[in-house]
């Protein structure tokens, strides 16, 4: 026992373990009890223990669930595209473009100084029917009566979470195009490649894990994101967290919030991996 102790995999066993039980009681745990949860049912006061597979089949064949599911699912991937396909040019301007790049990675994270519902509700306050989008535009002669699309819709919800998410999309990526060897696009140039071709068949190619990390680090958490679209969602924007929400809160019924939960945690896993796949093999195509 003291010779494994004593190697390489023993310590890095023993460093590990902390960490290993610290997640383990706080992710594991968790997940098992929400497992639990799925296959029981609720008899208005107390839960009824005995195994049942009621809250799957009434997940399954409600209609509202895969409303939401698909509408979450939509919205979560509209919001990175988005994010993503802003987050890049920034983070290529702080990479390649300036010197002075901590003072723009300080800027990009200034928003965190801020709570974030005070941020959705400032979205709210923009957006708002006499907010400062609409009176910014009836002030201009634009438009003579405010604009009704702009708040309690899907859109309202991918314009804010974009805004939110931004951060968490601009650093993997700029990480990765930090970590680009210069010498690789001075080789392209001399070879003759034009700045648009050294940007397709070099930085593009190089990018990709730093975009598929946002890519995920933005679509994983927004799809269970309930906040943002109570707040600036309406009904038009409601997504399945709100669902669950509600499951967990005023309706009372635990077993089947966590059928939810756990439908949407595997729905997100699988659309994840898909991308992860899809993505490496453009990835590799490209190159």
């Amino acid at each position: 026992m003291a010779g494994v102790l004593r190697s390489e995999t023993g310590k890095g066993l023993a460093l590990s373990a902390p960490a290993t039980l610290y997640v383990g009681l706080l992710v594991a745990v968790p997940l098992c009890i929400l497992v639990a949860y799925s296959f029981w049912t609720q008899t208005y006061v107390e839960i009824d223990r005995t195994l049942t597979w009621a809250n799957y089949q009434e997940a399954f064949t409600d209609p509202l669930v895969r409303h939401l599911m698909i509408r979450s699912i939509a919205i979560a991937g509209a919001v990175t595209l988005a994010t993503v396909c802003l987050a890049y040019p920034i983070a290529y301007f702080i990479a390649f473009r300036t010197q002075k790049k901590t003072l723009w990675l300080l800027l990009i994270t200034i928003p965190f100084w801020s709570s974030y519902l005070l941020r959705v509700f400032s979205w709210k306050l923009i957006l708002g029917f006499n907010g400062v989008m609409n009176s910014a535009l009836i002030s201009l002669g634009l438009i003579q009566e405010p604009l009704t699309f702009l708040l309690y819709n899907e859109f309202a919800v991918v314009l804010t979470l974009a805004h939110a998410w931004a951060p968490f999309a601009i650093l993997p990526i700029y990480v990765s195009l930090q970590k680009i060897d210069r010498s690789l696009l001075e080789a392209a140039t001399d070879l003759g490649c034009s700045k648009l071709e050294r940007f397709v068949r070099v930085t593009l190619p190089l990018t990709v894990p730093g975009i598929i990390a946002a890519c995920l680090i933005i679509f994983i958490p927004t799809v269970g994101d309930y906040v943002t679209p109570a707040l600036v969602g309406g009904s038009q924007g409601k997504m399945v967290a709100n669902l669950i929400q509600v499951q967990f809160g005023a309706a009372n019924n635990w077993p089947l919030g966590a059928t939810l939960s756990l439908l949407a945690m595997l729905s997100v896993g699988c659309v994840a991996i898909l991308f992860v796949v899809v993505a490496t093999a453009l990835g590799r195509r490209i190159r």
